[in-house]
């Protein structure tokens, strides 16, 4: 007996129901039925959308109205077009600068990419022509898919592997538009790119998000060599929810940090990665110190986990990358825009100053002033310069490791 009145031959927690009544709020009603539409048979599958939408909107309550007062004074302030020109002009030098002492000053001797007036979206079919395969399986389930970027002719050896983890608030994980820039530059440089979708809540809940993306690393240590990359080299990185992911994957790979995900993994999976990059990530699931924090661990509790943080702390610290810091970590390169109105920058510095603290890797910290979230789908002027850092990073990190191998050897 637990003690927990239940309805006898159902197991249904009458207490818990309650106290979720209590405190529930409309969104939540509505988050509830579309959970329970999609397990309908037949057509539950179709109105899967539907939670996803319900989702958002429990995001857009707790989160629009400082989104829209935020945008609003940088738009509308006194001055504020010429210092968006001025916070764009830097991008180049801000760029160099955060990659000094990581990258060589070799590779940075180099004419940045030219601003484009229009935004990278707008040049989603351009990019496109760089996908090799579409819809390659890498898991059971039906939303275990990813897109395999490359050119059509690859130079010569297997080439270096980059898996993109979309981010979505982890209720919208489509690899549609998402890194579009930063794969087909990629590419065109002879890298293998996987960009992958993943299954979301509010029907899968935390942590069926990181163990797709800690399956779709398995599944490219396994099996990328069959697209021409190189399963020895295998780097990951995400944006918004996707670069959270993407942290947490680098340094939970392989070894002792990741038996706690062992059970829902394929036997003898390798998910470990040579580098890491998060772009405007979300490093910290337990710090509630301001509203705006506060805000998202409600979030949390209510759509992505399903639980408390006041009941379930545990599970809450091993989500958070920040919490997960050790000195063995992979490189990692952070990028987030000083702007950034829906994580706040602030936590970008936080998590890039522990890094540097602890790990005995390479940790670059790229903030791009003036720049909000989203910014390398919407911002043309800094996603080409952005892609371009990080492809210094990745090849740099690539030749470290090349470097170390042959010394080994010897």
């Amino acid at each position: 007996m637990t003690g927990r009145p239940q309805i006898p031959g159902t197991g249904f927690d009458v207490a818990g129901h309650l106290r979720w009544m209590k405190r529930a709020r409309p969104a939540d009603y509505l988050l509830a039925m579309s959970v329970a539409s999609m397990s309908l048979p037949v057509v539950g599958k179709h109105l899967e959308p539907l939670g996803g939408i319900a989702a958002m909107g429990v995001w857009g309550t707790n989160h629009m109205s400082d989104f829209a007062v935020n945008a609003a004074k940088s738009w509308l302030a006194p001055g504020s077009a010429a210092a968006r020109r001025e916070a764009r002009a830097q991008t180049d030098t801000v760029s160099d600068a955060a990659l000094r002492g990581v990258v060589s000053a070799v590779d940075l001797d180099i004419d940045w990419p030219q601003p484009e007036q229009v935004p990278p979206v707008w040049k989603a079919l351009q990019h496109r022509r760089h996908i090799y395969r579409s819809g390659v399986q890498y898991g059971s389930d039906p939303a275990q898919v990813l897109d395999v970027w490359r050119p059509r002719e690859l130079p010569d050896g297997p080439a270096p592997v980059l898996i993109f983890v979309p981010g979505g608030a982890w209720v919208h994980g489509s690899r549609t538009l998402q890194g579009y820039a930063l794969l087909s530059h990629l590419a065109e440089r002879g890298w293998v790119c996987l960009s992958i979708d993943y299954r979301v809540a509010p029907r899968h809940r935390w942590p069926s998000h990181i163990v797709d993306v800690k399956t779709a690393i398995a599944w490219a240590h396994a099996n990328v060599d069959k697209f021409g990359g190189d399963r020895n080299f295998v780097a990951v990185a995400g944006a918004s929810a996707g670069g959270h992911m993407a942290a947490l994957a680098g340094l939970t790979g392989g070894g002792v940090e990741d038996r706690e995900y062992a059970d829902q993994l394929p036997a003898g999976a390798d998910t470990s990665v040579d580098a890491v990059v998060g772009i405007y990530g979300r490093y910290d699931w337990e710090d509630r110190t301001t509203p705006e924090r506060v805000a998202f661990v409600d979030f949390l509790e209510r759509v992505v986990v399903g639980r408390s943080i006041r009941r379930n702390p545990d599970l809450y610290r091993q989500a958070s990358p920040i919490a997960r810091v050790h000195a063995d970590a992979p490189p990692f390169l952070l990028i987030h825009g000083s702007s950034d109105t829906v994580i706040p920058v602030e936590q970008a510095r936080g998590f890039a100053n522990r890094l540097k603290a602890v790990s005995r890797s390479k940790v670059g910290y790229l903030e791009l002033p003036g720049a909000g979230h989203g910014f390398d789908m919407t911002d043309g002027t800094r996603t080409g310069a952005m892609s371009t850092a990080i492809g210094l990073f990745l090849n740099q990190i690539r030749r470290d490791r090349a470097t170390v191998g042959s010394k080994q050897i010897i």
